[in-house]
């Protein structure tokens, strides 16, 4: 029996790096896509390229979009500043400024076009809501209304080829249980990054939200965050 196609989103950070290899323990035939959507670093983009080198799939797209000319994030817009060590990180109920809008809606629709081409019909995405619900495109509700959407909207689907599953392997995971099963998977993580504000020598600053919550999940697995550092801070 052939093995199944399945498309990735890969972001080159920790979250998504282990839901390629959860998709790859349930042998399916994975192809990458990333983007270079104007966000502030191509540092997430040569992570990427890493982490789809080491497990070896079967092709990785790059594809360019401009969402900076919109703006509206900190992740776009150098004029706003990326939030570094708030109080009410595990607490705040507003969604933050480093919520690029629509993203991933953006992205969920180009990685069905391409499994529409490929004769896919899965798409995993690595969104987790469970540490960090801030951003409304993370939810599970977001997710199942794409996935009924994608089985509305496509040719292959309207024709009965097959039905589109939108598979979020970690949505409901804390940051450490991620941490553990990747460990378990073998994911090299020291290839993967993460965070929203690097310096001019790729290292993660430590201190906005993403930095903090990748410590956070690596100090609770009992594992050693094998990235550089500008500020280590373990919470």
């Amino acid at each position: 029996m052939a093995e199944r196609k399945a498309i990735i989103l890969l972001s080159g950070g920790l979250d998504s790096a282990t839901t390629l290899a959860i998709a790859g323990r349930e042998q399916f035939q994975c192809y990458a896509l990333t983007f270079r959507y104007g966000q502030r670093h191509e540092r997430e983009i040569e992570a990427a390229n890493k982490v789809a080198e080491r497990f070896g799939v079967a092709e990785h797209r790059i594809i360019d979009i401009d969402l900076a000319g919109f703006g509206g994030s900190a992740l776009t817009d150098s004029a706003i500043d990326v939030p570094k060590d708030r109080a009410d990180l595990d607490d705040s109920t507003e969604i933050p400024i480093t919520y690029v809008p629509a993203r991933n809606t953006i992205f969920l629709s180009y990685a069905l076009a391409w499994a529409e081409v490929l004769g896919a019909f899965d798409i995993f995405i690595g969104v987790n809501s469970t540490d960090y619900s801030g951003y409304p495109d993370c939810r599970a509700e977001f997710i199942a209304a794409f996935e009924k959407t994608a089985n509305l909207a496509t040719a292959a689907a309207v024709e009965d080829k097959g039905r589109y599953t939108i598979h979020t392997p970690i949505i409901e995971m804390t940051k450490a249980q991620i941490v553990r099963t990747g460990a378990d998977l073998e994911v090299d993580y020291s290839l993967t990054h993460s965070c929203y504000d690097p310096d001019e020598q790729g290292r993660s600053c430590g201190r906005c939200d993403s930095c903090r919550l990748r410590l956070k999940g690596f100090a609770e697995a009992g594992l050693e965050d094998p990235i550089e550092y500008q500020t280590r801070i373990v919470e």
